[in-house]
């Protein structure tokens, strides 16, 4: 526990710090936002680690409202920002929040997207919008990208197809793909991808009972 403790401190104060520098021109206060927003994720993360849920939830709003605030002076094709809006709200339970993360996604023309990570946001957005059909119609131009994994191609398939068997299937694959990993965004070794996946099966009762050390305990 004390380790998720000092993890939760130490991406509480870079949050901190980061919200203290911001610059003025938008470059650089675009790049700082979005550091400041994988920092609110990674104390949200660290936080529901802890069973502090409330607190999490706070923190990955706080992160979900960074990215969207980053993305005005962003790069063309930054779609992580609204992927990981999305995602924190779900995870955090905020579904009103992540409709308009959804329509911000969309709006922006994820769908129409040349990189696969665009897509990737158009069908999640549509996915929380519960527009299964247009989810269908984009996860397969999602398989065979290299910054995708299959796990979450078939996850996104199964919860468009509102197929539980499929659905379970996939995420245990998607959490032991998390389990193979030595590597994970600031150090934070949480699935998040599969938490927020769990949240969109739930609001089609397909949610899977999954265990797992990167996984908090259920509740």
């Amino acid at each position: 526990m004390g380790d998720w403790v000092e993890r939760a401190r130490t991406a509480e104060a870079r949050y901190e710090d980061g919200a203290a520098r911001l610059p003025d021109d938008a470059d650089g206060r675009q790049r700082q936002l979005t550091r400041m927003g994988n920092a609110a994720w990674a104390a949200g993360l660290a936080l529901l680690m802890l069973e502090r849920r409330d607190a999490a939830g706070e923190w990955l709003l706080r992160a979900a409202d960074t990215y969207r605030e980053s993305w005005g002076a962003a790069p063309p094709g930054s779609w992580g920002r609204p992927i990981g809006a999305m995602k924190s709200r779900l995870i955090a339970g905020d579904m009103g929040g992540a409709l308009s993360d959804a329509r911000w996604a969309l709006d922006a023309g994820a769908a129409s997207s040349d990189s696969p990570i665009g897509r990737y946001a158009a069908t999640l957005a549509d996915l929380v919008l519960e527009e299964d059909r247009a989810a269908t119609a984009l996860v397969p131009t999602l398989r065979g990208a290299e910054s995708i994994p299959p796990a979450v191609v078939d996850s996104l398939a199964a919860l468009a197809g509102r197929d539980a068997s499929a659905y379970d299937s996939s995420i245990r694959a998607l959490v032991a793909d998390f389990e193979s990993r030595e590597e994970f965004l600031e150090d934070i070794p949480v699935a998040d991808t599969v938490l927020a996946f769990q949240a969109l099966a739930g609001k089609r009762g397909i949610a899977a009972e999954l265990a797992s050390p990167l996984l908090p305990t259920a509740g």
